[in-house]
């Protein structure tokens, strides 16, 4: 228990160091000045090259999305999931121990050259991340939580970080022993990370693209506003366009629907004239269980 409760301790600490570190010494892999770069030319580009034109650029729900970057990406890990991420590795290896297990990989890629070892995991990731997603839509228990990131009215690059603090746990979870299955060699991995927040902030934005043939391999804005409809169509009940990255997954299992242009589609879900439009109450919506049959997805 006491080594527990170390971890606990160091994983605050360290945490903070290392975001004040981020903060006060930026280099060319600080995630802080990373994510703040791209955020500025994507919003850019929405200013410059807007889809929808009678959208304000101070959009509804603006302010509300800014605060989800920054309590997603931060805070989120300086309260403690940081400590409760390092607290679970810990305790699972534990388990392993108990088997004589000390090391769970199963393919080692350390010999195969970065861009194909960045590669792999992007793909790899992002495959995990659709099946997730799919739940998301299709487990009541899942969607109470996802409700949050469909609650965006205006499309906007800040929407795709509206989401429920326990996305990142589930999330988290699911791809940690697939991921940790595989000998990786390096430790660059926050270029697929980034790369990978700036695909999802071109997919809320206010852009009108589809990258052509390219589209039917990477997501994109115009086939994103699809999977955020209101309304649903009776092929795809609980949803589609589930892929977060690449689209290709949509298309090889039949979930992918762009059936026209959707620039003015309504966006949202059935009944959420219902849900509340601050942080602390989207929070707590998802664990009060009389809200649960106010707000439907079918």
């Amino acid at each position: 228990m006491e080594k527990y409760k170390n971890i606990i301790g160091e994983s605050f600490t360290g945490y903070f160091n290392y975001l004040v570190n981020e903060i006060t010494h930026p280099s060319w892999t600080s995630y802080f000045y990373w994510l703040i770069g791209l955020s500025l030319l994507v919003w850019v580009l929405e200013i410059l090259i807007p889809w929808r034109k009678n959208q304000k650029v101070i959009r509804r729900g603006f302010w509300l999305d800014s605060f989800y970057i920054l309590f997603n990406f931060f805070l989120f890990s300086l309260v403690g999931y940081n400590a409760l991420s390092n607290v679970g590795v810990e305790l699972f290896n534990d388990f392993l121990r108990l088997f004589g297990i000390t090391n769970i990989v199963a393919i080692e890629l350390g010999s195969l050259p970065a861009w194909g070892q960045l590669l792999i995991m992007f793909v790899l990731a992002d495959f995990i991340q659709w099946n997730v997603h799919k739940q998301l839509h299709r487990r009541p228990w899942l969607w109470e939580f996802h409700k949050i990131h469909h609650s965006v009215k205006e499309m906007g690059f800040a929407a795709q970080f509206r989401f429920h603090f326990m996305e990142t746990i589930i999330y988290k979870t699911v791809q940690y022993v697939p991921l940790a299955m595989i000998g990786f060699g390096i430790k660059e991995f926050f270029v697929v990370h980034m790369f990978a927040v700036f695909i999802g902030h071109l997919n809320h934005a206010n852009l009108g693209w589809n990258y052509g043939i390219f589209g039917y391999i990477f997501n994109n804005p115009k086939m994103h506003i699809w999977h955020h409809s209101k309304k649903l169509p009776k092929e795809h009940p609980y949803g589609m366009n589930y892929g977060l990255s690449l689209s290709i997954w949509d298309y090889i299992f039949g979930t992918a629907y762009v059936p026209r242009n959707g620039k003015e589609i309504e966006i949202g879900f059935s009944g959420d004239e219902n849900f509340p439009e601050d942080f602390g109450n989207q929070t707590l919506f998802p664990f009060i269980k009389k809200n649960k049959i106010k707000t439907n997805q079918i």
